[in-house]
C-alpha cells in the first residue's frame, strides 16, 4: 500500500467544510469565554476564601467547594463535548451549533446556581443534556452513516 502526500491548502479546507462551519467556530469561542470566566470565578474565591495552591478544597469554606466544583466538572466534561461536537459539526453545523450554544449557555446555568452554596441548585443547569445528548445522537447518526447501516 502506498500512502499518497496530500497538499492541502487553505482554499481547500475552505471548500471541504461546509460554510455554516462559521457557527461552529464560534460555538468553540463561546465555550472558551465559559471556561475563563469559570475560571476567573475559582481564582477570586481563593483570595476572598483564602484557599491557597495546590488545595483544590478548602475545609472550611463550602461555598469555595461548590465554586471549585462547577469550574471543575465543566472540565470533566469538556473534552468529550468537544469531540462530539466537532464530529456533529461536520456534517450537521448549524444543529451542532444550536446544540453546542445550549450546553455552553447551561454551564454557566449549572454554575450561578452552584455559586449560591446550595449543590442541589446547579441543577438549574439540566438543560444542557439537550445540547450534550444532541451532539452525541448525531454523531452517532454520522457513524451509522459512515458504515452503511442507513
Amino acid at each position: 500500500m502506498q500512502i499518497k502526500a496530500i497538499n492541502c491548502s487553505k482554499m481547500d479546507l475552505l471548500t471541504v467544510l461546509p460554510s455554516s462551519f462559521g457557527y461552529v467556530i464560534f460555538t468553540y469561542l463561546y465555550s472558551w469565554i465559559m471556561l475563563g470566566y469559570l475560571a476567573v470565578k475559582v481564582g477570586t474565591a481563593r483570595k476572598k476564601y483564602d484557599v491557597k495552591y495546590p488545595a483544590m478544597y478548602s475545609d472550611k469554606e463550602p461555598v469555595f467547594n461548590c465554586i471549585q466544583r462547577a469550574h471543575q466538572n465543566t472540565l470533566e466534561v469538556y473534552p468529550q463535548w468537544l469531540v462530539f461536537q466537532t464530529i456533529a459539526a461536520l456534517v450537521y453545523p448549524l444543529s451542532a451549533s444550536v446544540l453546542g450554544a445550549i450546553w455552553v449557555t447551561s454551564r454557566f446555568s449549572y454554575a450561578w446556581g452552584y455559586y449560591t452554596g446550595d449543590p442541589a441548585k446547579r441543577m438549574n443547569g439540566a438543560y444542557g443534556y439537550i445540547g450534550l445528548f444532541g451532539v452525541i445522537l448525531l454523531s452517532i447518526s454520522i457513524a451509522l452513516q459512515l458504515l452503511g447501516v442507513f
